[in-house]
């Protein structure tokens, strides 16, 4: 989902009402820089190698073929979701002009603008006789309803997976359905694969234009590092925001209220269990400035608890025990994700542990801003 925010800077009050910004801002900042640009290119090398999975899979069908793509699916997700502490403050992922985060990862998706679904056999674009190309798949996301997904990670993911029906595990789309002249199984098999192919190549594209302007050439790296006092309120409103309103609010605490499947992140894999550990592991990375990369090699420098515990030294602790809770929290979800929401189950417990503990992690972070006389205004 996409979200817009409206950042204010302003003095912190004092003696002198002057805030003295601590000296290593400047290279906390330089090493988010840094750790943005790692995740990036891990995620785009990552989605490169799907899409190369999905070339596969469309040329020479297989159940193999399929299963490689699907676990090509996931290992993409991995960084890519570390990446989403990145967002949420007009950033090159989600700068409200030309941000392709709603073309990359947007969701909740109606799966029969896509695709046939249980009840309607010649639902989606697939179905159609449109034009199926990446141009007219741009154009068409998100057209007429913000659920009108055609592109990106989920986009791709009911494409592998289909929709779920079994409340014990994913979808389970046949490989038949990219497989010509089968009889027995859904019908367009060779738009289906176009489409596939598009999104997959789409994905590649979109990320690397993210990722160029992270990298240490980067237009927008140059200026983010340039400007350390105000980064270092963008980077802890992209926290903020990730903790509590969007993994917190939007992706758990809506699935739970519902108890619906179709709410949950990655409804047709069962990922979601994923989605929550690497979001909450991406505000992890920033918070302690050091990112894992997928090869095992480690980014790190300067960290943002550093900065705030030269401000506030109970206050960083504080961050330290919370983030170290939620991530572990996170961890504790089991798969499939359906039964963890279901009322009254252990998982259902779980779960709101979680947001509760995401919601005193936004608290604490809120606490940070106000230290360091920052103010920012919260999406409805």
């Amino acid at each position: 989902m996409r979200t817009s925010l409206f950042l204010t800077l302003t003095a912190c009050s004092g003696a002198d009402d002057t805030f003295v910004w601590p000296e290593s801002t400047a290279d906390a900042v330089a090493t988010y820089a840094r750790i943005a640009d790692a995740t990036y290119e891990d995620s785009l090398v990552a989605a490169e190698a799907l899409d190369g999975s999905l070339a596969s899979l469309v040329d020479a069908p297989s159940p193999a073929a399929l299963q490689a793509a699907r676990d090509a699916w996931r290992a993409s997700r991995e960084p890519y979701l570390q990446s989403e502490a990145f967002r949420f403050y007009d950033g090159p992922i989600d700068d409200p002009d030309d941000g392709p985060e709603g073309l990359i990862n947007a969701w909740p998706l109606d799966e029969q603008y896509i695709d046939y679904v249980e009840g309607d056999d010649d639902a989606g674009l697939v179905n159609a006789t449109g034009t199926i190309d990446g141009p007219t798949l741009v154009s068409l996301n998100e057209q007429g309803g913000e659920k009108n997904i055609a592109t990106g990670y989920h986009a791709i993911e009911f494409l592998l997976w289909g929709q779920d029906h079994d409340p014990d595990g994913p979808g389970d789309r046949p490989h038949t359905d990219y497989l010509a002249g089968t009889a027995g199984t859904a019908a367009n098999q060779d738009r289906r694969a176009t489409y596939l192919s598009v999104t997959g190549d789409l994905l590649v594209d979109h990320l690397g234009g993210v990722r160029e302007q992270w990298t240490e050439a980067g237009a927008y790296r140059g200026a983010f590092e340039a400007d350390p006092e105000g980064s270092f309120g963008k980077l802890l409103t992209g926290l903020i925001v990730l903790s509590g309103f969007e993994t917190g609010g939007e992706r758990l605490q809506a699935s739970l209220d519902s108890g619906d499947q179709e709410d949950e992140h990655s409804c047709f894999s069962d990922n979601t269990h994923r989605d929550m550990v690497q979001d909450v592991r991406g505000i992890s990375n920033v918070w302690h400035g050091r990112y894992e990369r997928v090869d095992g090699t480690v980014v790190e420098g300067t960290a943002v608890r550093e900065v705030v515990a030269e401000v506030d030294a109970d206050l960083a602790t504080a961050l330290d025990e919370r983030i170290a809770t939620s991530l572990a929290l996170a961890e504790a979800l089991q798969p499939p994700y359906d039964r963890e929401i279901v009322p009254g189950s252990p998982g259902n417990q779980r779960v709101s542990d979680l947001i509760v503990s995401l919601q005193t992690q936004e608290g604490l972070l809120f606490d940070v801003f106000s230290a360091f006389g920052l103010t920012v205004q919260l999406p409805e």
